[in-house]
């Protein structure tokens, strides 16, 4: 051993002794066991990872140019794209990061329902993945408003005045909520405050309990199949691989290649994605005075968008806007119970009966489509199409204990099969 390496593991003893680095990147990388049979939809939670590295990194050069006040944010926002060196690559890395940011995790979701990622024992990992999401919303929603463009403060109205939905408090809590009577400079501000502090430090709390929690019962994988069930001499188990370095570079380091080549290539050459990540009236500084000609938010609020505003008529004295809210918010807290709502034997999607697979097939149609009626202007056509798509989703959870209990499933391996 050279004296260079005796140095650096003393060093190294010096500090496990004091903070188990070491223990720590055994424990989560080195001798973390993984199945072997991961495929593409086990890529999303590192990719996820990937984006929020980028938005914090970038968020944080960005706050040093922003001034967050009704008279400056939309042009500060002009000088960062104009004046500030590599500005317009920051703020475009950020926005685009925002709409790469919700599509991993909604692909992240959606195969948790496929495999079944959310049965015992990971229960706990699927409430603390559903915080992470209610919270990405809340992130994405106040920094939406932070640009000052005039799609953002519409939206931001129109969202903010839901508040002013609710009985006896309704008017106060909007008040409150904006910190004026109306969306304004000091809506901003606290807006801005709670974007760049409370929300991000909410956000990785929630990331760190997730991955500790799932590396403390493991990864769940395409079949299903508890992997600690079937262990060598060693207690290793014979249908797992160590994380590191064999899917960290293997698996996961090409996808984060291919996937930063096509996050450039949209950031490049389609930053506003054809308005649907950039709306062309944020382009215009807000205006309280010149309405959109639709108001809509970012396409990854759009199906709970068009759930709001299915809601069209009152119901027990109360209007269809108190509704509208309730069945938005229902519909985004709903899946948090799907735990103890999937009464399946079998996790995985390939061993669970034909009404488990049709369902589910139904759920994501449905939740395109009202994700497409989001962006449209209402008719008495789409908001009935929007209200069968509304059904729909909830009828995939609600009705989940009937079709996964009766259901006839396949019988699942005891051991991975060969690929």
């Amino acid at each position: 051993m050279s004296g260079l390496q005796h140095s650096i593991k003393n060093m190294m003893n010096w500090i496990d002794a004091r903070l188990p680095v070491t223990e720590t990147y055994e424990k989560h990388m080195s001798k973390y066991y993984a199945p072997k049979n991961t495929n593409f939809w086990y890529l999303m939670g590192v990719l996820a990872t990937v984006v929020l590295v980028n938005q914090l990194l970038t968020g944080i050069w960005l706050t040093m140019s922003y001034i967050p006040t009704a008279e400056g944010a939309f042009g500060s926002i002009e000088y960062i794209m104009r004046d500030v060196n590599f500005g317009w690559m920051l703020r475009y890395m950020h926005s685009t990061g925002a709409s790469a940011f919700f599509l991993v995790v909604y692909l992240h979701m959606f195969r948790g329902l496929m495999y079944g990622s959310y049965q015992k024992p990971r229960e706990l990992i699927w409430i603390l993945g559903m915080l992470i999401f209610v919270a990405l919303m809340a992130e994405g929603f106040l920094g939406y408003l932070l640009p000052w463009g005039n799609m953002s403060f519409w939206a931001g109205q129109v969202i903010v005045s839901l508040a002013g939905a609710v009985p006896i408090v309704g008017d106060g809590l909007a008040t409150w909520v904006r910190g004026d009577f109306n969306i304004s400079g000091i809506t901003l501000n606290r807006f801005f405050a709670l974007h760049v502090v409370l929300v991000p430090m909410l956000l990785l709390v929630l990331v760190f309990l997730h991955i500790v929690a799932l590396h403390e019962v493991g990864s769940n994988n395409p079949d299903g199949i508890d992997i600690k069930k079937n262990l060598d001499d060693k207690g290793k188990p014979l249908d797992g691989i160590p994380f590191h370095p064999y899917l960290t570079l293997g698996h996961d380091l090409p996808a984060i290649v291919a996937f930063c080549f096509l996050f450039a290539v949209v950031m490049f050459y389609f930053p506003d994605g054809g308005g649907y990540l950039i709306e062309a009236p944020n382009y215009e500084m807000a205006n309280p005075l010149k309405t959109p000609d639709l108001i809509a938010p970012v396409w990854y609020y759009t199906p709970f968008y068009s759930m709001l505003r299915a809601a069209t008529f009152p119901f027990l004295g109360l209007d269809a806007k108190f509704w509208g809210l309730v069945v938005m918010g229902g519909a985004i807290v709903l899946p948090a119970v799907l735990p103890w709502l999937d009464r399946s034997k079998v996790k995985s999607i390939r061993y669970k009966g034909m009404a488990s697979k049709s369902f589910l097939a139904i759920f994501v149609v449905a939740f395109f489509v009202l994700g497409y009626l989001g962006v449209q202007h209402p008719t008495p056509l789409k908001t009935f199409l929007a209200q069968i798509c509304t059904a729909i989703y909830f009828a995939y959870f609600l009705l989940m204990p009937w079709y996964t209990s009766v259901e006839r499933t396949k019988p699942v391996p005891e051991r991975i099969p060969m690929q």
